[in-house]
């Protein structure tokens, strides 16, 4: 199966918390994240975050209160983020949603920096 790693972490529990806008997730090897709406929306895999090569991709701005409206399962290794501001095209496979939990706090802290550098806000314009 493409994006299925035979070694990997398969979530047992994904639950949507709409009021915090947080997306919870327990893993069958023991690891339990819960990741802000804002943060998986600014770290979204599709090709419009992550850009069509190298590098950090193109940084995503006004975010801040970004909620999560749908997730739909994409085969046995994946789901489908459907976001309130219209964004519903990546894929986030199971390796990377426990990628995007193990690094949540330097990944953000890497967002937080180049946005100050680019003089970006997390408020919406």
């Amino acid at each position: 199966m493409a994006g299925l790693n035979p070694d990997s972490a398969v979530p047992t529990d994904i639950i949507l918390h709409r009021v915090s806008a947080t997306l919870e997730l327990a893993f069958d090897d023991g690891a339990r994240f819960t990741l802000p709406a804002e943060y998986l929306r600014v770290h979204s895999p599709s090709a419009e975050v992550r850009g069509h090569g190298a590098g950090p991709g193109v940084l995503q701005v006004g975010k801040r209160g970004v909620n999560i409206t749908a997730i739909t399962p994409v085969g046995h290794y994946a789901i489908k983020l459907v976001f309130d501001d219209g964004h519903d095209s990546g894929l986030y496979s199971w390796d990377y949603l426990h990628q995007l939990g193990r690094e949540h706090a330097a990944r953000w802290a890497d967002y937080l920096d180049r946005l100050a550098a680019a003089g970006g806000s997390r408020d919406p314009a």
